[in-house]
């Protein structure tokens, strides 16, 4: 059945155009210096051995072994994305880095909101995406993505950082991994195409890291409180239901898991 269903995605699959660099200080900010010097094709990859200042969510740092993970980024033009429906592009590449990575790790991989794959409580893939607003819609989008696969340590300050091979306790062939990862991400976004924004929710929430089990929450104000994941909204928020029953909408910078 899997693979049937490769065939299938690879046949809805564009090529790709694959840049391939030794060393870059970020290939999010490789893609975007290259748009404004040149016409760059849809579905250009940018792939590096090395980021000498690889980007993460909220302007932390991604840290990366020379030649040992897949450190890469793809730009996606949009013909009729609603800014109001940008949020389902981390929902979409999320659950195609989840749908691969599940084959390798198939038990206890989530999805933690808004975009990081983790393997029990261990974060093993980050995902930036930043997009080109044009009015009412999204023009393009750069999407950027450092997935650990066969580093072996992390810095003592990355404590839940794994890599597969730390996980698999074998080498990842990172070729293979790479093709299986842009064809299913192509294939989720174009499901995003066809607008189908209702099954790509549904399959995402599905995935969401520690829903519908109590945890302990930090907001903006430094109040710590006790909640538990139900799900997240059509504007990319997340719901957290309390302890009084009611129910919390929070964006990314609003809130996170108290360690």
């Amino acid at each position: 059945m899997y693979y049937f269903l490769s065939l299938l995605k690879c046949y809805i699959c564009n090529y790709m155009k694959i840049v391939k660099l030794d060393a870059i200080n970020s290939t999010n900010s490789y893609l975007k210096d290259l748009i404004r010097r040149t016409t760059v094709e849809n579905w250009t990859v940018a792939l590096t051995e090395y980021q000498t200042d690889g980007k993460g969510q909220l302007e932390n740092k991604w840290v990366s072994d020379k030649g040992k993970n897949l450190t890469f980024s793809i730009l996606v033009e949009f013909k009729n994305l609603d800014i109001a429906h940008q949020c389902y592009l981390n929902y979409a590449v999320s659950l195609g880095l989840y749908n691969v990575l599940k084959y390798y790790i198939p038990e206890k991989l989530t999805v933690k909101w808004p975009n990081d794959i983790m393997s029990v409580n261990h974060k093993i893939c980050g995902i930036l995406i930043e997009s080109s607003i044009n009015h009412t819609s999204v023009n393009h989008a750069i999407i950027g993505i450092g997935l650990n696969v066969n580093q072996e340590k992390f810095p003592a300050y990355l404590p839940h950082a794994r890599s597969l091979k730390m996980l698999l306790k074998k080498t990842i062939d990172k070729d293979e991994l790479l093709d299986k990862i842009l064809f299913e991400i192509q294939y989720q976004l174009h499901v995003i195409q066809q607008q189908k924004f209702d099954e790509i929710k549904e399959q995402y929430e599905k995935v969401l890291y520690k829903k519908g089990v109590p945890s302990m929450f930090i907001d903006n104000d430094r109040t710590t409180f006790l909640g538990k994941i139900i799900g997240v909204t059509n504007e990319g928020k997340l719901q957290i239901e309390l302890e009084d029953e009611s129910v919390q909408t929070y964006s990314l910078k609003e809130i996170k898991f108290k360690l």
